[in-house]
């Protein structure tokens, strides 16, 4: 018997694929079909150099020459994406389910589950789904491919654009049940801050117009640098508790909001929605602002610049100052250390020897600064934890990979970003801590990064820093989720990842691995032949965990097995994409 479209699907995904007899023509007859075989097929005549976890992937033996590989699942989706005018897509009558024996969730705790960023215009200035078509072949490929789920951004901008209270959920529940459609559970992001302007910023989604119009009243509720530059990426920490937004607090407007999202998702929250990742600063990051890319304020590796001189920020500066008899601390931040684009020897305040941040007065601004921002996240994490709490679902926060100059005794960037970190003092730990008395999941970025890659005489140290960061979170006993910082699509890069996401920091380290790994992002380049070879690759490695026993070599083989056998299913969907 011909299989259908939608049962090709399940074949491919070792799910079980339920199809509607209605869908179904001529003489096919309503079934079920199990066919997770496809990832265990035979492999003959074929050298692996196995290693032991946590060790180099070296010496490693060429598989035996495979058969040419077709075109792949991810090409229907790289097609859609080029199509710039939409269709409506025909309901299909798939429902995906996990396939038990495959699921990462059977194992015990073993294997990491692999979540796809969706793109930053998922939904458009006029809350639908942007490029629906593309975006419905784009999720039945990512289930095939064994994904766990996605990540979606649910833009404050979008959402609350057109009042204060006033929410718009349309595409985000459109988007939603797509996911849930495909059996693709979903970590959605609470974004208070504006798209544009960061790394791998592809559009701009400001924030909510009544906000940036409280903002343009009184500009000192953004950030502000020593030269008075404002950034209305996100709201200044320093106006959290204050009803600068026509009688709101920016902390109660992120608390109505999370509860207004829980209200509307109600019935998806801890089967579809499964974790809430709540943004603390620019780019969803709990941080200050203070490499800013827009305009070309800061490029790499410049040590960038403290975010404190907003009058609400000195303003608290100023009772710090007072409060420890220093009130000469409390008119300004520090004066001397340097420009966005400066490195550290070029400043006063952050050179190695006798540099100003490991003096007295050091020590008071940068211990303030810091906690500014670590009380920014306890009240929001409270907040979001109140709300969702017993809804079956983790809270999350996402602390920026900030790897440049850390191999310098001050870590300056990791200072002005206002993590205080040095060579004399963990600024992770306080962090973790944090996220510990809220059960909070710790999610940390550039985890795909070599120390080797980067420039050596920036001092950047990306294995180094996952390392530390893993270890506070051991230590807090907080879990540890991944992303890479940067889109890769190379074997290098799923190698480190799959390394760092072993947790294998050191000789006392327990048996243990990330809770999940967030990929960085689902676009057409993703679904080009290569780089999709690698992604299936890839998840089936992560999936399988430390513990699964085959080498890199095999699971390759194997995925250059299933590209092949898709074929036809790509073929189909290529023809129903341009209807």
């Amino acid at each position: 018997m011909a299989m259908s479209l939608s049962h090709q699907i399940g074949a491919i995904a070792g799910t079980q694929v339920s199809v509607d007899s209605s869908s179904i023509t001529g003489d096919q007859a309503p079934t079920t079909i199990n066919a997770s075989a496809v990832w265990r097929s035979p492999v003959s005549k074929l050298r692996c150099a196995v290693r032991s976890p946590g060790t180099e992937f070296a010496g490693r033996l060429s598989p035996t020459p495979s058969p040419p590989v077709s075109p792949l699942a991810g090409v229907m989706a790289c097609q859609a994406f080029a199509v710039e005018r939409e269709s409506p897509v025909a309901d299909e009558a798939v429902a995906v389910r996990e396939h038990v024996a495959g699921s990462a969730q059977d194992k015990k705790g073993k294997g990491v589950p692999v979540y796809v960023m969706m793109p930053l215009d998922s939904v458009n200035m006029e809350n639908r789904v942007n490029r629906r078509k593309a975006m419905n072949a784009s999720l039945m490929a990512l289930k095939s491919a064994g994904v766990e789920g996605i990540m979606m951004d649910v833009w404050w901008g979008l959402v609350e654009r057109e009042g204060p209270g006033v929410y718009n959920w349309g595409g985000y529940s459109e988007l939603l049940e797509m996911a849930k459609k495909h059996g693709l559970k979903v970590q959605a992001v609470m974004s208070f801050h504006q798209c544009g302007g960061n790394v791998g910023d592809s559009c701009t989604i400001p924030l909510p117009r009544w906000v940036v119009e409280e903002m343009e009243k009184d500009p000192d509720l953004a950030y502000t640098d020593q030269w008075g530059r404002r950034n209305f990426e996100y709201l200044s920490l320093g106006v959290d508790t204050l009803p600068v937004l026509k009688g709101r607090s920016p902390v109660q407007c992120y608390s109505d909001y999370m509860h207004a999202f829980r209200d509307k998702f109600q019935h998806l929250l801890g089967d579809t929605i499964v974790e809430i990742q709540v943004g603390m600063g620019p780019a969803g990051e709990l941080r200050y602002p203070s490499y800013p890319e827009q305009n070309g304020t800061w490029r790499f590796p410049g040590v960038g610049a403290f975010q404190c001189y907003d009058k609400y920020m000195i303003s608290s500066l100023k009772a710090a100052a007072e409060s420890v008899g220093k009130p000469e601390w409390g008119h300004t931040g520090p004066t001397d250390a340097g420009e966005y684009n400066n490195w550290p020897e070029d400043t006063n305040f952050f050179k190695k020897e006798g540099g100003g941040w490991n003096g007295p007065y050091g020590e008071f601004f940068l211990s303030w600064y810091s906690q500014m921002l670590l009380d920014h996240g306890e009240r929001i994490l409270s907040s979001a934890k109140a709300i969702f709490e017993n809804k079956g679902i983790k809270i999350s926060v996402k602390v920026a990979g900030i790897h440049w100059h850390y191999g310098t005794r001050s870590h300056a960037p990791e200072l002005t970003a206002g993590y205080y970190n040095t060579r004399f003092r963990d600024g992770y730990k306080p962090i973790a801590q944090m996220l510990a008395r809220h059960g909070g999941v710790f999610n940390f970025t550039c985890v795909e990064m070599r120390d080797h890659e980067q420039p050596q005489d920036a001092l950047c140290k990306p294995e180094g820093l996952v390392r530390q960061v893993a270890l506070a979170a051991r230590e807090a006993r907080v879990p540890l989720a991944g992303e890479n910082a940067l889109p890769r699509y190379d074997g290098y890069a799923h190698e480190q990842i799959l390394r760092a996401s072993t947790l294998e920091v050191d000789d006392n380290s327990e048996p243990s691995e990330m809770c999940a790994f967030t990929y960085l992002r689902m676009n057409p380049q993703l679904f080009q032949a290569d780089s999709w070879r690698g992604f299936v690759a890839f998840v089936k490695k992560m999936r399988e965990g430390k513990d699964g026993g085959r080498c890199w070599e095999q699971v390759e083989r194997e995925a250059e097995h299933f590209v092949h056998v898709t074929r036809p299913l790509v073929q189909e969907a290529a023809v129903a994409l341009m209807h």
